[in-house]
């Protein structure tokens, strides 16, 4: 009988709170970390975190994207497009809280991750291709992204200094 009352206990509990009520006592910081590595299941996680952002909302994350800047979102046809929003998901959200350059490495390897497991889907007469743009992709911004974190203002201030 006591058995059966714990177990009804615990089932109602499990109903009650779901799995991402767990995580409601991370940190932002935390949670970004869980999202951001460049594993299958990180991406998978924040997919379904993007696909259903009401347990998420106490977070304030950014989720706005321009999916892969000014390069194309699907070049030849392969489908960079959620690749690039899962990266400016990074970006943006690390610079909110702060912590963009010591996280930077880590959201550009996961970008390329995410970019070589959207290859692997395709078959292998098209792989060499996809990986390759995956590569230049990664690459652009590996060396560039960086520059996407300079504030206009401070760009401004610079050219004005220049100027003098």
């Amino acid at each position: 009988m006591t058995r059966r009352f714990l177990t009804v206990l615990l089932l109602a509990v499990a109903v009650l709170f779901p799995a991402s009520a767990a995580y409601a006592a991370d940190s932002k910081a935390t949670v970004l970390a869980r999202w951001t590595q460049p594993t299958a299941a990180s991406t998978t996680a924040w997919n379904d975190a993007r696909t259903n952002r009401q347990p998420w909302a106490s977070y304030n994350f950014d989720w706005s994207t321009d999916y892969c800047s000014s390069s194309p979102d699907n070049p030849l046809g392969f489908k960079f497009d959620l690749s690039c929003w899962h990266h400016d998901f990074g970006y943006r959200n690390y610079k909110a809280i702060g912590t963009f350059s010591a996280n930077k490495s880590r959201i550009d390897d996961t970008f390329y991750a995410d970019l070589k497991r959207v290859c692997a889907t395709y078959s292998s007469v098209s792989q060499a291709a996809c990986y390759s743009l995956a590569w230049t992709y990664y690459q652009a911004v590996k060396i560039f992204g960086s520059v996407a974190a300079v504030k206009q203002a401070d760009i401004d201030k610079a050219a004005t200094l220049l100027k003098n």
